[in-house]
């Protein structure tokens, strides 16, 4: 090993260090909730691959040809990971050096792999195409995949640029004249376990920013996620068909969902298309909501099939939302009317503790329930949402509310 591989692995095992020890000294609290999800520790800690010992092997991108020519730097990139995933069996670190640029093409980093684990440090500055021809000719909707990896590590401060503002200039939600078209995700992880993505700016992507799907044990942290708020789509971070997932300490301000809690569809809009739809034991907390459309939210498309149940939202503050508290059994984004059907998406078990704020809309308060199947199990306690310039209040259809504790606006305990 050289002097300058022997340096770097010398600095990222002390970055995985000061990781560990930070891990270590840092206690989560996750309070119970009655008939609502309760939060243990995901065992990090308790995994081999992330304590000290072996230093790692260092694959640089740029070793692999990476920046030399200011081109596409997609091939140098899937060099790199090659060697790092089949390396050997101690720890492999994936590096993108600081100070540069990198253009990168769609790229999938494939496992499963050789090495106990991979640490990918990012933290130069990655560069999607700007022209949408890249995916359309080629019928592609993520950019950046990690794909069947186990002990994997994303992190180092550094940035993806998707450049999607010619994807929302030619959105059907901006152009009604215009084809819908599904655009790409930024960072999308696939079949991943033991996944701890941390420190990283993910902006401007063109359509869903982070996706995490049918992923296990995962860790999302300390993420700075941005687009303008008129950019369609945008979610910050997407979860689908996943177990035991975290996230903390990250800054989101895009133009959709800042997280969307998802089966093939979201939270937000569950059941799409007659299908079923699973979402359960979810817990949202210590959260601050500044001037968004919607606050915390459940919505559910008519004719869907399923359950939305064991949701605790706790312990937020909102400045200025529109719709503080929303959930809508009857969603409908459709150009034609939609009648409404049969069946629906259950909604039960449902928890709001210690939410406190300013509505910017006179209804804070909002359960549109189904005629088919009715929301049960509310449970509202301490509630505090006032209006910012007119007197709040609560509205709801077909639903069971449980008050406790002291409510502002107050709701009705009967069904109406």
């Amino acid at each position: 090993m050289g002097p300058k591989k022997l340096l770097l692995a010398f600095i990222v095992a002390i970055l995985i260090l000061s990781y560990i020890l930070h891990r270590a000294s840092s206690e989560e609290v996750f309070p119970e909730a009655a008939d609502g999800p309760t939060a243990e520790s995901p065992g990090y800690l308790d995994q081999p691959w992330l304590s000290p010992g072996t230093q790692p092997m260092v694959f640089d991108v740029d070793d692999y040809g990476a920046g030399a020519a200011g081109g596409d730097d997609t091939e140098a990139f899937l060099g790199a990971w090659r060697e790092a995933c089949n390396s050997s069996e101690y720890p492999a670190t994936f590096l993108v050096p600081e100070g540069r640029t990198y253009q990168l093409m769609p790229v999938s980093f494939r496992g499963p792999c050789r090495a106990v684990s991979i640490t990918a440090m990012i933290v130069g500055t990655l560069e999607a195409p700007s022209n949408r021809s890249v995916w359309l000719d080629r019928s592609l909707q993520e950019w950046i995949t990690f794909e069947d990896v186990d002990r994997l590590h994303v992190l180092g401060g550094g940035t993806l640029n998707g450049n999607g503002q010619q994807w929302w200039a030619n959105s059907c939600k901006v152009k009604k004249s215009m084809r819908c078209v599904t655009g790409p995700t930024a960072l999308y992880f696939r079949r991943c376990t033991h996944l701890v993505v941390e420190d990283l700016e993910v902006r401007d992507s063109m359509q869903m920013h982070v996706a995490i799907a049918y992923s296990w044990n995962v860790l999302v942290s300390k993420l700075f996620i941005t687009a303008p708020g008129w950019s369609p789509n945008t979610d910050g971070i997407h979860v689908s068909n996943s177990n035991e997932v975290t996230i903390s300490e990250c800054v989101i301000s895009t133009g959709d969902d800042c997280i969307a809690i998802v089966t093939g569809s979201t939270i937000g809009s569950l059941g799409a298309n007659n299908s079923w739809a699973h979402v359960s034991d979810v817990l949202v907390e210590k959260t601050t909501l500044l001037g968004t459309t919607n606050g915390v939210r459940i919505k559910t498309w008519q004719g869907g099939h399923g359950y939305a149940e064991r949701i605790t939202f706790q312990d937020i503050t909102m400045h200025n939302v529109t719709n503080p508290v929303l959930i809508d059994q009857n969603y409908c984004d459709s150009k034609t009317p939609c009648h409404e059907q049969e069946s629906a998406v259950a909604v039960h078990n449902i928890r709001y503790k210690n939410i406190r704020g300013t509505s910017a809309s006179k209804v804070a308060v909002k359960f549109s329930c189904s005629e088919a199947v009715h929301c049960d199990g509310i449970v509202m306690q301490d509630i505090y949402l006032v209006g910012d310039r007119s007197y709040a209040t609560c509205s709801y259809t077909k639903a069971t509310v449980v008050q406790l504790g002291y409510n502002f606006p107050f709701c009705s305990t009967d069904i109406e």
